[in-house]
């Protein structure tokens, strides 16, 4: 376990107690895990806001004077994209839960991994609750079936941004590693 370098002289401060900056790599595993962990109750928190306009469209689709016109077809979509948006929110809050849950638990590295894992199909999850409020909406004012073509363009974009680029990247990088 490697820990940080201990303060030294800074050629560039001019003064010889300044701490020198870190070395690249300096991070031990724990320091690590905390910064990862960090980086993704980040990450998670601008997706909670995308969920929650999502969620705050739907419910007040169902309370307006045309929801009772919308077809049969119309309602399951409403209804299938109204759950989406809310087991999205709850998966995308498991990390926080795990977080607090498990507050100074030795295994964090774990714990990021497992929620990093989560957000994943969290992200799965809003992108399908965003696609399905995209046909919902396209359905009414464009009717079936330009709806479902540009609906599917949508899904293709949010499969090819959030799940095929970054598979791939990381594939490239790890074809790049000596």
């Amino acid at each position: 376990m490697s820990t940080p370098p201990p303060p030294g002289p800074d050629p560039d401060s001019g003064r010889p107690d300044a701490p020198s900056p870190p070395p690249p790599g300096w991070e031990n595993p724990a320091v690590r895990a905390d910064r990862r962990l960090v980086e993704l109750l980040q990450e998670l928190r601008v997706l909670q806001t995308g969920v929650q306009i999502v969620f705050a469209f739907l419910l007040g689709v169902a309370f307006t004077p045309r929801f009772s016109e919308l077809s049969d077809a119309q309602q399951d979509v409403y209804v299938t994209t109204l759950l989406l948006t809310v087991v999205a929110a709850a998966v995308l809050a498991t990390p926080v839960a795990l977080h607090r849950g498990l507050y100074r638990h030795p295994g964090k590295a774990r714990i990021v991994d497992v929620s990093a894992r989560i957000a994943q199909y969290g992200l799965l999850l809003l992108a399908s609750a965003l696609t399905g409020a995209v046909l919902l909406v396209l359905d009414v004012v464009l009717g079936p079936a330009p709806a479902v073509a540009i609906t599917a363009v949508i899904a293709l974009i949010f499969a090819t941004l959030w799940f095929a680029l970054p598979w791939a990247v990381r594939r490239a990088t790890t074809r790049e590693k000596p």
